[in-house]
Protein backbone atom coordinates (compact mmCIF):
# COMPACT_ATOMS: atom_id res chain seq x y z
CA UNK A 1 0.00 0.00 0.00
CA UNK A 2 1.43 3.20 -0.95
CA UNK A 3 1.87 6.19 1.23
CA UNK A 4 -1.00 8.10 -0.51
CA UNK A 5 -3.69 5.14 -0.22
CA UNK A 6 -2.56 5.28 3.79
CA UNK A 7 -3.16 9.13 3.75
CA UNK A 8 -6.30 8.61 1.99
CA UNK A 9 -7.86 5.86 4.25
CA UNK A 10 -6.45 7.60 7.62
CA UNK A 11 -8.48 11.20 6.21
CA UNK A 12 -11.68 9.16 6.26
CA UNK A 13 -13.13 8.82 9.93
CA UNK A 14 -15.75 6.39 8.72
CA UNK A 15 -13.03 4.09 7.49
CA UNK A 16 -11.65 2.58 10.76
CA UNK A 17 -12.58 -0.95 9.68
CA UNK A 18 -9.93 -0.30 6.88
CA UNK A 19 -7.54 1.33 8.91
CA UNK A 20 -7.40 -2.40 11.02
CA UNK A 21 -7.29 -4.70 8.11
CA UNK A 22 -4.23 -2.60 6.14
CA UNK A 23 -2.85 -2.51 9.62
CA UNK A 24 -2.67 -6.22 9.71
CA UNK A 25 -1.03 -6.40 6.91
CA UNK A 26 2.03 -4.32 8.32
CA UNK A 27 4.58 -6.72 10.18
CA UNK A 28 5.75 -3.39 11.88
CA UNK A 29 2.57 -3.42 13.58
CA UNK A 30 2.99 -7.19 14.84
CA UNK A 31 5.98 -5.93 16.04
CA UNK A 32 4.92 -3.01 18.30
CA UNK A 33 1.88 -5.73 19.43
CA UNK A 34 4.23 -7.87 20.52
CA UNK A 35 6.28 -5.20 22.07
CA UNK A 36 3.33 -3.79 23.74
CA UNK A 37 2.02 -7.23 24.90
CA UNK A 38 5.90 -7.41 26.89
CA UNK A 39 5.13 -4.28 28.08
CA UNK A 40 1.31 -4.96 29.19
CA UNK A 41 3.03 -8.06 30.62
CA UNK A 42 5.67 -6.06 33.06
CA UNK A 43 2.66 -4.20 34.08
CA UNK A 44 0.61 -7.32 34.51
CA UNK A 45 2.67 -8.66 37.21
CA UNK A 46 3.05 -4.84 38.62
CA UNK A 47 -1.33 -4.92 38.88
CA UNK A 48 -1.00 -8.46 40.03
CA UNK A 49 1.55 -7.73 43.15
CA UNK A 50 -0.20 -4.25 44.10
CA UNK A 51 -3.59 -6.00 43.60
CA UNK A 52 -2.50 -9.37 45.79
CA UNK A 53 -1.22 -6.37 48.55
CA UNK A 54 -4.21 -4.87 48.76
CA UNK A 55 -6.76 -7.43 49.28
CA UNK A 56 -5.03 -10.05 50.81
CA UNK A 57 -2.70 -7.36 53.48
CA UNK A 58 -4.65 -3.87 53.46
CA UNK A 59 -8.19 -5.90 53.22
CA UNK A 60 -9.44 -3.82 50.20
CA UNK A 61 -12.36 -4.54 48.50
CA UNK A 62 -11.50 -5.83 45.67
CA UNK A 63 -12.85 -2.92 43.10
CA UNK A 64 -10.43 -0.49 45.17
CA UNK A 65 -7.87 -3.28 44.51
CA UNK A 66 -8.17 -3.38 41.15
CA UNK A 67 -8.21 0.75 41.10
CA UNK A 68 -5.27 1.31 42.96
CA UNK A 69 -3.10 -1.45 41.06
CA UNK A 70 -4.29 0.16 37.88
CA UNK A 71 -3.15 3.25 38.78
CA UNK A 72 0.23 2.19 39.99
CA UNK A 73 0.41 -0.30 36.49
CA UNK A 74 -0.49 2.74 34.21
CA UNK A 75 2.53 4.70 35.01
CA UNK A 76 5.11 2.09 33.90
CA UNK A 77 3.50 0.99 30.83
CA UNK A 78 3.18 4.70 29.71
CA UNK A 79 6.60 5.32 29.73
CA UNK A 80 7.54 2.31 28.31
CA UNK A 81 5.33 1.72 25.23
CA UNK A 82 6.10 5.75 24.97
CA UNK A 83 9.79 5.25 24.51
CA UNK A 84 10.34 1.71 23.63
CA UNK A 85 6.41 -0.06 21.74
CA UNK A 86 5.53 2.95 19.63
CA UNK A 87 8.59 5.56 20.15
CA UNK A 88 6.44 8.60 20.14
CA UNK A 89 9.60 10.70 21.81
CA UNK A 90 8.59 13.49 19.18
CA UNK A 91 5.02 13.66 20.26
CA UNK A 92 4.01 15.74 23.37
CA UNK A 93 4.10 13.89 26.28
CA UNK A 94 1.24 15.93 28.21
CA UNK A 95 -1.00 14.79 25.51
CA UNK A 96 0.21 11.52 24.91
CA UNK A 97 -0.06 10.84 28.55
CA UNK A 98 -4.01 12.45 28.44
CA UNK A 99 -4.50 9.77 26.11
CA UNK A 100 -2.82 7.10 27.29
CA UNK A 101 -5.33 7.07 30.24
CA UNK A 102 -8.43 8.05 28.75
CA UNK A 103 -7.67 4.74 26.80
CA UNK A 104 -6.17 2.89 29.63
CA UNK A 105 -9.14 4.32 31.71
CA UNK A 106 -11.25 2.68 28.83
CA UNK A 107 -9.89 -0.59 28.99
CA UNK A 108 -10.19 -0.41 33.24
CA UNK A 109 -13.59 0.38 32.93
CA UNK A 110 -14.23 -2.74 30.66
CA UNK A 111 -11.98 -5.02 33.10
CA UNK A 112 -13.40 -3.87 35.87
CA UNK A 113 -16.77 -4.86 35.02
CA UNK A 114 -15.45 -8.50 33.85
CA UNK A 115 -14.16 -8.84 37.03
CA UNK A 116 -17.09 -7.55 38.85
CA UNK A 117 -18.92 -10.02 36.79
CA UNK A 118 -16.80 -13.05 37.54
CA UNK A 119 -16.20 -12.60 41.26
CA UNK A 120 -20.21 -11.54 42.06
CA UNK A 121 -21.78 -13.55 39.73
CA UNK A 122 -19.59 -16.95 38.43
CA UNK A 123 -17.73 -17.13 41.81
CA UNK A 124 -14.19 -17.25 40.51
CA UNK A 125 -11.95 -16.64 43.31
CA UNK A 126 -10.52 -12.08 43.12
CA UNK A 127 -6.66 -12.85 41.64
CA UNK A 128 -7.40 -14.82 38.69
CA UNK A 129 -10.34 -13.34 38.23
CA UNK A 130 -8.45 -10.13 37.96
CA UNK A 131 -5.83 -11.86 35.85
CA UNK A 132 -8.67 -12.77 33.34
CA UNK A 133 -10.30 -9.23 32.92
CA UNK A 134 -6.81 -7.78 32.18
CA UNK A 135 -6.22 -10.12 29.49
CA UNK A 136 -9.53 -9.79 28.17
CA UNK A 137 -9.16 -5.57 27.69
CA UNK A 138 -5.61 -5.96 26.67
CA UNK A 139 -7.45 -5.70 22.92
CA UNK A 140 -9.08 -2.89 23.41
CA UNK A 141 -5.79 -1.54 25.00
CA UNK A 142 -3.47 -1.92 21.89
CA UNK A 143 -5.95 -0.72 19.38
CA UNK A 144 -7.09 2.81 21.23
CA UNK A 145 -2.72 3.31 22.06
CA UNK A 146 -1.75 2.55 18.37
CA UNK A 147 -4.63 4.97 16.80
CA UNK A 148 -5.19 7.47 19.16
CA UNK A 149 -2.34 7.98 22.32
CA UNK A 150 0.78 7.39 20.14
CA UNK A 151 -0.47 7.62 16.73
CA UNK A 152 1.71 8.78 13.88
CA UNK A 153 0.64 11.49 11.31
CA UNK A 154 1.53 10.30 7.78
CA UNK A 155 3.19 13.32 5.69
CA UNK A 156 1.41 14.18 2.99
CA UNK A 157 3.84 15.65 0.60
Amino acid sequence: MTDEARAAIADRPHAVHLRVRAGLRRPHNWLQLVKFCAVGASGYVVNLCVFAVCVAVLDLHHLVAATAAFVVAVMNNFWWNRHWTFRARGGHAGFQAARFFAVSIAAFLFAATLLELLVSVVGVAELPAQALSIVAATPLNFIGNKMWSFRIELSRA
